[in-house]
């Protein structure tokens, strides 16, 4: 191979390396946001999401985030006691809603001089 040759092969090599370098930091980035939203969401700090790329400690927030009780929920039942119901676990509406009836308003007015 000439000079030219391989010149090129070293600049086709450098420039996907920096393509797949910028693709790689723009996926890392969307990776924490969008953890950090769960783990907010959940009610945890944000900054769990920096733990998904430990290889182990991934998994055991993965763990966590299935099956222990969110903070968000002990909020919630702990406000639903203190309101004076109480509704299962893990289920943000009651089965059988009890809508507040209309109010009956008096047919005919109060004040007869008014009548128009």
């Amino acid at each position: 191979m000439d000079q030219t040759t391989t010149d090129q092969i070293t600049a086709a090599m450098a420039s996907f390396g920096l393509i797949a370098g910028i693709i790689g930091i723009v996926s890392i980035v969307f990776a924490v946001i969008v953890w950090w939203r769960i783990f907010s969401k959940a009610g945890y700090n944000g900054a769990l999401s920096l733990l998904m790329f430990i290889p182990i400690a991934n998994l055991v927030m993965i763990l966590i985030l299935a099956f222990a009780e969110w903070p968000i929920y002990a909020e919630l039942n702990q406000l639903r006691m203190m309101r004076g119901q109480q509704f299962p676990p893990n289920q943000p509406y009651p089965q059988n809603p009890q809508y507040p009836q209309n109010p009956q308003y008096p047919q005919t007015p109060q004040n007869p001089q008014y009548r128009g």
